[in-house]
């Protein structure tokens, strides 16, 4: 059967979401019919589009729930003869489950990633949340914080539809080093306040100063780069490199030997982590992680087993944690193995391919 894949989130657009999606169309067999919206370069996005299985129908986006594209989405569910629906996010998207529902689909799924919390929490979003997913067949959860946050919103009935389908992560594909590199700490992110790389930078000169010659590499762009920058060349052994696609991320990763995501919670809690898929593709890796407390970050790690969970505010015990690792390569051997089988029986690829599909044959 045929899925019909709604998104705003897809290829060559580069993200953690984007991924997901692309994935999910993979554990459906490529037996799909993607609606996203336009990208700025519309001939590589063309030349994307033309290379996959599977045929991509763009609208000038951000789509949202409006009912022009509704009228869109019926009319490729009729004509692709899909009965079967995956919202690549829930919110706001997710609304359009009850004309897809008219228009033929039987099974519908809606994606959350983390945006969804501050939607369980803001009046207004909280009733469109809780809306979707009434209308919805089952409401994917990306980690225990996003589920125990969203589920309050939601009616009492329709709590029973949140299933745990985060990100995966092929274990195939993420694979560790032959030969771990020495005294190189990577960040991969947007570089937003968010994800925590000022913190990181702060902490870096104690790092410097217990193990001089050690490397901190941070690949990503965004709103915070040019301040980010300005801020690493006053830094010995920092680099920032521009971010780079989901497939080379593997090699990337093994460049490194820590990993760090010192991601930190912001606006009363509206803003947090819901997971952190590169975390968690860095400990399939082998990496041994240092976290931010925030939202479902420290789901990717077990403290001080594969790693260490900081309170990001806490600059030199975001320092001690690097050095721990750094200084011990030993215990970091070790840290990245459990990491690797942490990850695989929280977000392996098999495991949420398992998952996905036998939610779906669970809708009558």
């Amino acid at each position: 059967m045929t899925t019909l894949v709604v998104t705003n989130d897809f290829p060559p657009r580069i993200g953690g979401i984007e991924t997901f999606v692309r994935q999910v169309c993979s554990f459906l067999d490529d037996r799909v019919v993607v609606l996203t919206r336009t990208e700025p370069d519309g001939l590589d996005t063309a030349a994307h589009d033309a290379g996959l299985p599977f045929p991509v129908h763009r609208l000038p986006g951000p789509l949202l729930p409006t009912s022009s594209v509704a009228r869109r989405a019926a009319e490729l569910l009729r004509s692709y003869d899909a009965d079967q629906v995956v919202f690549g996010a829930a919110a706001p998207l997710g609304l359009l489950a009850t004309d897809l529902r008219r228009a033929g689909a039987r099974r519908i799924i809606a994606l959350s990633h983390g945006h969804e919390v501050w939607w369980s929490r803001v009046p207004g979003a909280r009733t469109a949340l809780r809306r979707i997913a009434r209308e919805v067949d089952a409401f994917g959860v990306i980690s225990a914080y996003t589920s125990a946050q969203i589920s309050p919103a939601l009616a009492p009935v329709d709590r029973a539809k949140l299933v745990l389908l985060p990100p995966p992560v092929d274990l195939g594909v993420f694979t560790p080093a032959a030969t771990r590199p020495a005294g190189t700490v990577l960040a991969a992110s947007r570089l937003v306040r968010q994800k925590g790389v000022d913190a990181l930078l702060a902490a870096w000169p104690s790092v410097t100063a217990v193990l001089p010659g050690s490397r901190l590499v941070i690949a990503g762009a965004g709103p915070d780069e040019a301040a980010l920058r300005r801020r690493a060349r006053t830094l010995d052994g920092v680099e920032l490199r521009s971010p780079v696609t989901h497939e080379q991320m593997p090699q990337l990763l093994r460049t490194a030997s820590v990993f760090a995501s010192p991601v930190r919670t912001r606006l009363a809690g509206l803003y947090a982590e819901g997971l952190g898929l590169v975390a968690c593709e860095a400990a399939a890796c082998g990496l041994p992680g240092v976290v931010g407390d925030s939202g479902g970050a420290p789901e990717t790690v077990v403290d001080g087993v594969t790693g260490s969970v900081v309170d990001v505010r806490d600059v030199p015990s975001l320092a001690a944690a690097l050095v721990r690792w750094l200084s011990d390569p030993a215990a970091a051997d070790a840290a990245g193995l459990a990491g690797r089988r942490h990850v695989a029986n929280l977000v392996g690829s098999e495991q949420v391919r398992s998952r996905l599909l036998a939610t779906l044959a669970s809708v009558p």
